[in-house]
């Protein structure tokens, strides 16, 4: 009785954090509140800021901060303190901290040949922290760990001789079979909103498919297999991003006639 009511109990909670994405409108699990979100991504990004070499390049920086600008209106987003540095590195990436905290590297504009496909990779950065993704995964980190707990009590109290083999199993099949496969689903989310961004913000959306066309390039026979990835495979990402963009386009045609 004492386990069914603490199951019980524990079901509650969760339900009540539940959340949901913007424009996708997945349900999600939210353990951390969106200041609190915020107020890590603040700290986290002022630390970083510290030992980074800020690009000295003034027209790609005036580049990237007009992308950011078009990009953070479009998010809409008040509570948000928009601001975006460009640093100089040779890596291929870019992102985003919750409540707007965004760095580009200079690696990036190598990939990215144009505005458009500049703000294919700035609204994806800007998509996972509208969808709150950081906060999503802390939570499923913190379920994963009561989880463990719960699993490694239950086996010491019924079969102690098992314990040790339960923790390796039990770490190995929620590594690939819970927390990347979520990681992939990430960020197939945050390329169907970073659509939407870009739509809304007036960029061309076609551009999507070219600048990840480009990635693929730039990481061929170097990216992992995609089972132990988390990130998906360049070609499942521009096949789905494809389905997406058609999608807008069919939706957009049906509200004009």
């Amino acid at each position: 009785m004492k386990k069914l009511m603490l199951f019980i109990l524990v079901t509650l909670f969760f339900t009540a954090c539940t959340h949901q994405t913007p424009y996708t409108h997945r349900s999600q699990l939210m353990l951390v509140s969106e200041d609190e979100e915020i107020a890590m991504g603040e700290k986290a990004y002022r630390e970083f800021l510290q030992k980074a070499k800020i690009s000295k390049d003034v027209k790609n920086t005036k580049r990237v901060e007009a992308i950011v600008k078009r990009i953070a209106k479009a998010a809409n987003k008040p509570n948000y303190k928009w601001e975006v540095h460009l640093i100089d590195d040779p890596q291929v990436n870019a992102w985003c901290m919750p409540g707007g905290k965004i760095v580009v590297y200079t690696g990036i504009l190598k990939v990215a040949q144009n505005d458009d496909q500049l703000a294919t990779v700035i609204s994806h950065e800007v998509a996972h922290a509208l969808a709150r993704h950081g906060a999503e995964r802390i939570s499923q980190a913190e379920v994963s760990t009561l989880i463990r707990q719960i699993g490694l009590i239950a086996v010491a109290t019924k079969a102690p001789q098992y314990t040790r083999t339960f923790d390796m199993a039990y770490g190995y099949t929620t590594t690939l079979g819970v927390m990347l496969p979520y990681s992939r689903t990430h960020e197939y989310e945050a390329d169907e909103i970073g659509i939407y961004l870009m739509d809304k913000a007036g960029y061309d959306i076609h551009e999507a498919i070219k600048f990840w066309e480009n990635m693929k390039k730039v990481s061929a026979g170097k990216a992992p297999p995609e089972f132990v990835s988390t990130h998906p495979s360049d070609e499942h990402r521009i096949e789905r991003i494809k389905e997406i963009i058609k999608k807008l386009e069919s939706r957009k045609k049906n509200y004009a006639k």
